[in-house]
């Protein structure tokens, strides 16, 4: 047990998200008996500032924080690779981005987008905006020139948590404003369980390589021995144990593991290509176009 408060912060992506970590809270003080508590912010742009914060900023200050995939590249960048990932969910692992098409439309193969619209989520999304448009520049698409964007900017500050701007990206490629959409793979398998589009009506076109998404990041300097007794709390959670259950199913994994960093690779390649490091862009406060 850690003698002093951990403050962990998260972001206020849904209202669910107070009942999650007042769960994961609850598990902490009374199972783990680690003194932990949770500090919720309203952008991860906040969030990571106060990771990033000195002892002596007036920037509130936390010392581990939940972070999106893009938040924490931008953790490491800005620190000079001095905050260090803790852990994630087995469910970050081989994320997609998928490009959706109306069935038996005019866009069934990737070189069908050739002058065409594709619709992309908010643009500090990695899944549904930033690496939609790293990959299909791999593939010789490039924005612009190759295919229009159509940008839905309906949860800036999120990094595309909410699933709001996906829902729009569907919409607007079933309403035909768009020939086609990029969503996460989650999402798109979200969709289908709860039969959210008539059966049939889209169809996914393409899929990316696979990537990561969040992780526990650990600010600079904050000592080994909490990060390792922060770390071992969280591997003892158990699906099979009722009351972990409900806090793991609600966060949408079965079990937490080690930093796993491989993944990240292309994020970061999207992110310096795009200017997703640029720390006084992403300071500004995020504005819906």
């Amino acid at each position: 047990m850690t003698g002093r408060t951990i403050w962990l912060g998260a972001v206020a992506y849904d209202p669910k998200v107070v009942t999650i970590w007042e769960g994961m809270r609850q598990y902490f003080h009374e199972e783990a008996r680690i003194p932990v508590e949770i500090v919720l912010f309203q952008s991860y742009e906040a969030q990571v500032e106060a990771l990033l914060a000195a002892p002596t900023d007036l920037t509130p200050r936390i010392d581990i924080a939940w972070n999106t995939n893009l938040a924490y590249l931008q953790s490491t960048e800005w620190s000079h690779q001095r905050c260090q990932p803790i852990a994630m969910r087995d469910t970050d692992l081989g994320w997609q981005t998928l490009v959706l098409a109306p069935t038996g439309g005019t866009v069934r193969t990737l070189r069908d987008l050739k002058g065409r619209t594709l619709a992309l989520g908010s643009r500090d999304s990695g899944h549904a905006a930033i690496l939609p448009v790293y990959f299909l520049e791999r593939e010789g698409f490039v924005a612009g020139r190759d295919y229009r964007m159509l940008r839905l900017d309906t949860d800036l500050g999120k990094h595309g948590d909410t699933g709001t701007s996906e829902v729009d990206v569907l919409r607007a490629v079933l309403e035909g404003r768009a020939d086609a959409g990029a969503v996460g793979s989650p999402f798109w398998t979200s969709v289908q369980a709860q039969h959210l589009v008539p059966e049939g009506a889209v169809t996914p076109i393409w899929k990316s390589p696979p990537y990561s998404h969040c992780m526990f990041t650990a600010r600079i300097g904050l000592e080994p021995e909490i990060i390792d007794t922060f770390a071992q709390a969280l591997y003892r959670m158990d699906f099979n144990n009722a009351a972990h259950r409900t806090v793991l199913e609600a966060e949408g994994l079965r079990k937490w593991i080690p930093a796993e960093t491989d993944g990240y690779a292309s994020l970061r390649e999207a992110c310096e290509q795009q200017g997703f490091f640029d720390r006084e862009r992403a300071r500004a406060r995020p504005v819906a176009s």
